[in-house]
């Protein structure tokens, strides 16, 4: 039955996008949509969410059985943030990884939260779901944290992935950093299987954009800062999808690196991005290309007014609503982009569709 389930979301998906890519390129923007409090809110209580689906191994999967420990050299890692504001989106994406998933069971998720009443409301989602939660102290990075173009940037959750590898066990040596408004149409393993060689993390490039716009002349003025370029070729990368060494990660301190740049930040006002440029000073051009079918990113439009976007040309195996507008928000106002019914499929929010 689980091909069935599977196919019938493939073919569902591809005759949305064969009616809508005519009129992709006309639609009107919805309107800008900022997911904060302020805007919209959801009582998220358990019986809130449908329960998903048992997925079950395909033939010729490692078998893993009982509560698989998170050291099991078999297991796939994937690391998600949970929060109220965006956990419609992170039940969603963790509903597609799985759904689309040839070893759904070999599958061990890692869920960061700030809030500790969380881990119930998965586990009644996802009975079988191998997981773990662990705990940000907000107060970690508050003091680090700078005014952004969005106000969800600010979020000291949004800044748990530079944390990842004081966090996980040590037995933990390679991990998936997903962000909470995508969905996964491809086997994750696929992006598991990522060769980085000797780099840290792996992420798609996009080299053709101005790498010069994420950071103010503050930063350029600085010849000292701007050295930092000196002898790489970077590229901008999208950090709501990363392959991430996580044992390589701790031998080279590459947190207190991030931090570095953050306190810089503080004084000096070298980006207005969020958690993002910390990462392009530290690994730009330092990162494993992975396929640009990982990221189709900025569904969500831009920062500010959240316009409906295009897909980038090519195939599709991760659907990033990165940017403002996000597909639930816009959904449920009626208001939606044509890609939002691309995310549709795996909302298990509300009563059944």
């Amino acid at each position: 039955m689980q091909w069935i389930i599977r196919f019938s979301a493939f073919v569902s998906a591809t005759m949305v996008m064969i009616v809508l890519a005519p009129s992709l390129q006309s639609f009107h923007p919805a309107e800008a949509i900022r997911s904060h409090s302020h805007t919209y809110t959801h009582t998220h209580r358990s019986s809130s969410y449908r329960t998903a689906a048992t997925f079950h191994n395909a033939a010729g999967c490692n078998q893993i059985t009982g509560n698989a420990d998170v050291c099991n050299p078999s297991l796939v890692h994937v690391a998600i943030t949970l929060d109220f504001e965006y956990l419609r989106g992170s039940i969603a994406a963790v509903h597609s990884i799985l759904q689309h998933s040839s070893c759904p069971e070999t599958i061990f998720f890692h869920f960061l939260v700030s809030e500790t009443n969380l881990e119930t409301l998965v586990r009644t989602t996802f009975p079988k779901l191998k997981f773990k939660v662990y705990y940000f102290d907000p107060e970690r990075v508050r003091t680090l944290i700078s005014t952004s173009v969005r106000h969800a940037l600010e979020q000291p959750l949004n800044y748990a992935r530079n944390y990842l590898a004081d966090v996980l066990e040590p037995c933990v040596r390679r991990v998936i950093y997903l962000d909470s408004d995508l969905v996964v149409v491809d086997d994750v393993e696929k992006l598991w299987n990522t060769k980085l060689s000797e780099k840290t993390i792996g992420a798609p490039e996009y080299c053709h954009a101005n790498f010069t716009k994420y950071f103010t002349a503050n930063f350029w003025s600085n010849r000292q800062h701007a050295g930092i370029f000196n002898n790489r070729k970077p590229c901008y990368f999208n950090t709501g999808v990363m392959v991430i060494d996580v044992e390589k990660w701790r031998r080279f301190g590459y947190t207190k690196r991030i931090e570095k740049w953050m306190e810089v930040q503080k004084t000096e006002r070298i980006y207005e991005l969020g958690s993002l440029p910390p990462f392009l000073l530290v690994f730009a051009g330092h990162v494993a290309p992975i396929d640009h079918a990982w990221n189709q990113h900025g569904l969500g439009g831009d920062n500010v007014k959240g316009s409906c976007r295009d897909l980038h040309p090519g195939p599709v195996s991760l659907l990033h609503w990165s940017g403002s507008g996000k597909p639930w928000l816009r959904l449920d106002l009626r208001q939606p982009c044509p890609l939002d019914a691309l995310w549709a499929p795996y909302d298990l929010y509300g009563y059944s569709r």
